[in-house]
């Protein structure tokens, strides 16, 4: 009894004094804050402040026992899941402080700007109070904020000897509230108390308006193979790139058309006989992959880093992934087919075309022989080479565009064309046989599909004796009580349930209308991929000719002379990205950039409706300066998009007001034009600072690499203010800027005046004026397309020209996804400066 009661008075007296350190940093005398008293416990509020003192950070508080547990988040909370900011825990804060938002004085503790940034409250995830699990080191809550809403989850780290507080790492999970990492902190600008900026908080400015509600790392590397000799520098691992299923081979010219390997990508980093070996995802496979390590080795290249296909041969020469499942149990030889060459003697090859860079591979790799194989392409018929490799029981081919460089991502400059149909699945769980001595009947198949994984049949062939009794080992320790998804009660039947970690390759009919395969067959286990990761992969049409229903002359037509690019790639292009451009084209009076030649040739802008559109495109009228009333163009669907291409169409340049309501502008675009002899850091540099100034105004603002040299800020309005005020706002702020840093930026158009310098573009925010618009390509040597990109991705940029029309996949994939969910998008008036 006397030790519990001593335990309970030392938990007492440490509650009481859960402030001291709070009030022991601040001299009340000097600081608006309030006093450390313990309030009343129960209450599950939280708030975020935003905390400009030594550098800036958010302090995220959660209400628990009475007082505010806080932690000082660097760079401020993220809505990417892969995201994991550092959160600095601080001293507890009084229950009082909730509502603080000022300046705490210079040389005061914690001197600088605070803004209630967010608000709201919290519950604990699955029943595990916080209040316990702290101490444990970790906090999972759901919070309800006007900003941070969802699940949110705090880590502790492991403490480092000499660090006097605790590090712990806050992340979003992902769920339907994720997004961007920039998605809250770029765009959240005032006060959810008072509307205020930081600069207005500091200013002292009077309370005007109540604030609206707003709107990966690298794997380490492990065990190294090492051999006789050593080299230079290890190359780093690099995302790979993927190829998209399409429905039938490209046809054309400009492709490379390659086997389709049957087996496990890798990439070997290499330099003498030093060599590692990476799956897709990074997984160091070294020792797995060892006999064809042992062979790179042998062959003493220079450091290069060469990306292909781990497999396995069947009794007649072919790449069998069954074969290759085997073969590394039981140490069987494997093979590698060498497709791609990213770097070599510390060179980036990423950035020049596949035919170069499989140039570059030729040589490297000539005198190579068994098991390491250079993978041999064609670049005529490959529907011939197709139906030939269909017919010798081959997976199918690649297509590569011959000019396309290399992209860590899927895209559609590479394209893969299945002979039969297979992919992966999750194992939700299995069916035991009823036959004496046979354990494994079937398993139960899922994929993923918006948030959640779904039932999607089952495969009861293609196993052996060996594999049945794998499979049970793997699935002994995974089973559960429940299915991991959305299980029909019909096909819920006699099935044990497993954990979904475990991925199948599996061959196929066809998916029925319910999504459920038919007369499927097992491969074998994948373990180079996550079950996150599974899909129903679903083929897209390879170019079309006629999109949208608009036939396509010329398609053959070189348009772009830097990468070969055709007038047909170009018509693919915009009828793939018709829907996310439609979202910035449509409803907005249009200029467009006319090339009917090729961009080398003669062109030409066009705004008015000349009638020779033949009633595809749209147009709205406009009253012009002298009185009189103009159509202009306004492309409004696929149908009319792909008729501007047709008719010699690159760029297309809108206004910055809707075709509803012209006088009044939905946009600010701001144009940074560097002089010629400064590069792209300059510009990216500048961009970033525009942006935090006009944050200091209250304004969010979104980055668009142009396709060109330059990037454009854009500044979403709510249409409240006319073009006068727009232009006006747009004027004094670039010349305000450029007097500001004359050595940096100048608002004047004239040529003498922009040497060394930034032109800031304020121009475009005229009525009558254009900017060119989200995902238009551009008469350029190469077709660069002008791309939105969020904060943090263009602060990490290296080129102003990222984008080709040969990464349209890369491009949707980002337009429908977190990344760029809300871009481009602020409920926001324009302020008086």
């Amino acid at each position: 009894m006397a030790r519990a009661a001593k335990k309970v008075a030392e938990r007492v007296a440490a509650e009481a004094d859960a402030l001291a350190d709070y009030n022991a940093k601040r001299d009340f005398a000097r600081t608006a804050e309030p006093a450390g008293e313990r309030g009343e416990a129960g209450g599950r509020t939280f708030m975020v402040q935003k905390h400009d003192a030594t550098r800036l950070h958010w302090d995220l508080r959660l209400a628990m026992e009475g007082v505010l547990k806080s932690w000082a988040v660097t760079r401020g909370p993220s809505l990417d899941p892969n995201d994991k900011r550092l959160a600095v825990r601080t001293e507890d804060h009084p229950l009082s402080y909730a509502t603080f938002e000022g300046t705490i004085p210079k040389g005061e503790y914690g001197g600088g700007t605070v803004m209630l940034w967010d608000r709201g409250t919290w519950e604990p995830y699955g029943g595990k109070d916080p209040v316990k699990t702290i101490k444990e080191g970790h906090v999972h809550v759901i919070l309800h904020g006007e900003r941070m809403k969802g699940e949110w989850l705090l880590i502790r780290l492991k403490p480092r000897a000499g660090e006097k507080r605790e590090n712990w790492l806050l992340r979003k999970i992902d769920d339907e509230h994720a997004g961007a990492s920039g998605g809250l902190v770029d765009t959240a600008l005032t006060s959810v108390a008072t509307g205020r900026t930081m600069v207005e908080i500091a200013e002292g400015a009077d309370v005007t308006v109540s604030a609206k509600s707003p709107q990966k790392a690298k794997p380490k590397p492990k065990a190294t193979w090492s051999s006789r000799k050593k080299g230079g520098a290890l190359p780093a691992f690099r995302d790979v790139q993927l190829a998209t299923l399409v429905d039938h081979v490209p046809g054309g010219t400009g492709w490379l058309h390659e086997v389709k390997y049957d087996g496990y990508r890798a990439l070997l980093s290499v330099s003498g006989g030093e060599v590692r070996a990476y799956t897709r995802h990074g997984l160091d496979w070294t020792d797995r992959f060892g006999p064809v390590v042992e062979a790179v080795a042998a062959l003493d290249l220079p450091p290069c880093l060469l990306d292909g296909e781990v497999v396995a041969l069947d009794k007649d020469g072919r790449p069998n992934f069954s074969a290759l499942q085997s073969a590394l149990k039981s140490g069987a030889p494997l093979h590698y087919f060498a497709f791609d060459l990213l770097e070599q003697d510390g060179e980036d090859l990423t950035g020049l075309s596949n035919r170069d860079r499989k140039e570059r591979l030729a040589t490297l790799l000539e005198g190579a022989s068994e098991p390491i194989h250079y993978a041999e392409h064609i670049e005529t018929s490959g529907e011939a080479l197709y139906e030939s490799l269909c017919r010798e029981g081959y997976e199918g081919i690649v297509s590569k565009r011959a000019d396309a460089p290399y992209r860590g991502t899927r895209s559609r400059s590479w394209l893969k064309t299945k002979c039969t149909r297979r992919q992966e699945f999750v194992i939700l769980g299995y069916v035991e046989s009823d036959k004496k001595g046979r354990d494994l009947r079937s398993l139960a198949l899922g994929v993923n599909e918006d948030g959640t994984l779904r039932y999607a049949g089952r495969v009861g062939t293609g196993f052996d004796a060996d594999t049945r009794d794998m499979l049970m080992r793997e699935f002994r320790p995974l089973a559960r009580k429940t299915p991991a998804g959305d299980v029909p009660r019909a096909a819920a039947r006699g099935v044990t349930w497993l954990r979904p970690t475990l991925v199948a390759e599996v061959a196929y009919a066809e998916f029925t209308a319910d999504g459920v395969v038919r007369h499927a067959s097992f491969l074998g286990l994948r373990e180079d991929k996550a079950a996150k990761e599974v899909v129903a992969e679903r083929p897209v049409k390879a170019p079309d000719a006629k999109p949208f229903g608009v036939a396509i002359t010329h398609p053959d037509r070189v348009v772009f002379a830097g990468d070969g690019s055709t007038k047909g790639d170009l018509a693919a292009y915009y009828a793939q990205v018709a829907e996310p451009m439609l979202a910035w084209l449509g409803n907005r009076p249009v200029s467009l950039v006319r090339c009917p030649q090729g961009r080398g040739k003669h062109c030409f802008f066009q705004k008015h409706d000349a009638g020779n559109f033949g009633g595809k495109v749209g147009h709205v009228p406009i009253r012009e300066k002298d009185g009189s009333t103009e159509d202009y163009l306004v492309v409004d669907d696929g149908e009319g998009l792909l008729t501007c291409v047709q008719m010699g169409t690159i760029e297309f340049h809108g206004w910055g007001a809707p075709a509803s309501d012209v006088e009044h502008p939905d946009r600010l675009v701001f144009d940074l034009d560097p002089d010629e002899g400064l590069d792209f850091a300059a510009v990216r540099h500048a961009a970033i600072e525009l942006r935090d100034l006009l944050g200091e105004l209250g304004l969010a603002s979104f980055p668009m690499v142009s396709g060109g040299k330059g990037v454009h800020v854009v500044v979403p309005l709510d249409g409240s203010r006319d073009w006068v005020a727009v232009k006006d706002f747009a004027d004094r702020f670039s010349r305000a800027v450029a007097q500001a840093h004359p050595e940096r930026y100048t608002a004047n158009m004239r040529k003498s005046e922009r040497k060394g310098r930034i032109f800031l573009d304020w121009l475009r925010n005229q009525r009558g004026a254009t900017a060119v618009l989200p995902y238009s390509v551009r008469a350029r040597e190469r077709p660069s397309v002008a791309a939105p990109v969020t904060w943090d991705e263009l602060a990490a940029l290296e080129q102003a020209a990222p984008y080709t029309i040969a990464d349209v996949a890369e491009l949707l994939v980002r337009a429908d996804g977190a990344v760029l969910r809300d871009w481009g998008r602020a409920d926001q008036a324009l302020p008086d400066l």
